[in-house]
């Protein structure tokens, strides 16, 4: 008898329920949070819905809407073109299709977060998570679980803001230039608005995970939720951005495939 297909496995492992599909992306409308920059520079929209028709005398037998929205609204897709470092790299439409499934690393900083909002990943944190956990997986995601999805409810609360800016957690500089140069993934995953800690308008240099991952190619998943739901090790990352010809990124629907026994 010959052996079962590796698609048919894995459509067996999803009907039977020994794969089990968990949503990491974050609802999208009109009370979603947007980063906020300070003038003068261009904010970017908030989700927005225009309705075209609704079984009416518009449409009387379809119910169907435009919409309005910047590109890194809601749970997103950084391609490298989004920052001056990658300007001359590619736009969210020519990231290759392989890339968009790939394996995950969820290192979790949760606990740390709840304490610091301001809280910072260091090398050594990843280190020590390689010691105990193995070594990041080759062209893969780095997941940084630090609860901030729980805050996703209001705008307030998810950015975090007062009179010096937001404080939300992220890596330092010198670990965004770790995981941009030497590490083996693909990309940085985040629950936070940015792939950037909320300080990081303040580092040198400014936004170090926009520039220095972004120049080096590699992309950004913010605004996750429920990574709280993945091990260590072992998922597997489908992130689907709308391939916006030209665009520095889009909208995704970003699911993960976990193994349960």
């Amino acid at each position: 008898m010959s052996q079962p297909s590796v698609l048919a496995a894995l459509l067996s492992g999803l009907r039977g329920g020994s794969i089990e599909v968990v949503d990491l992306t974050s609802p999208l409308s009109s009370t979603t949070p947007v980063i906020q920059l300070p003038p003068p520079f261009g904010q970017t929209r908030t989700f927005e819905l225009e309705e075209i028709s609704r079984y009416d005398d518009r449409g009387p037998a379809w119910y169907w809407n435009n919409f309005r929205s910047g590109e890194h609204t809601g749970t997103h897709f950084d391609a490298p073109v989004h920052w001056v470092t990658g300007k001359d790299l590619g736009d969210v439409a020519s990231v290759p299709a392989g890339r968009l499934i790939a394996p995950a690393a969820v290192l979790d900083f949760s606990a740390a977060a709840a304490k610091d909002p301001d809280f910072l990943v260091e090398v050594d944190h990843i280190k020590a998570w390689e010691a105990d956990n193995g070594p990041l997986p080759e062209d893969g995601w780095l997941m940084l679980r630090t609860g901030w999805d729980a805050r996703s409810r209001t705008q307030e609360e998810f950015l975090n803001a007062d009179e010096n800016g937001p404080h939300t957690p992220g890596l330092s500089p010198e670990c965004a230039r770790w995981v941009a140069e030497e590490a083996p993934v693909i990309g940085l995953g985040v629950e936070t608005v940015g792939t950037d800690a909320g300080r990081a308008h303040s580092f040198e240099p400014a936004f170090p995970c926009h520039s220095y991952l972004l120049g080096s190619g590699k992309y950004g998943l913010t605004q996750l939720q429920n990574l709280g739901s993945l091990p260590p090790t072992g998922a597997v990352v489908v992130a689907g951005p709308l391939p916006i010809v030209s665009g520095s990124g889009a909208p995704a629907r970003v699911l993960a495939l976990v193994e349960r026994s």
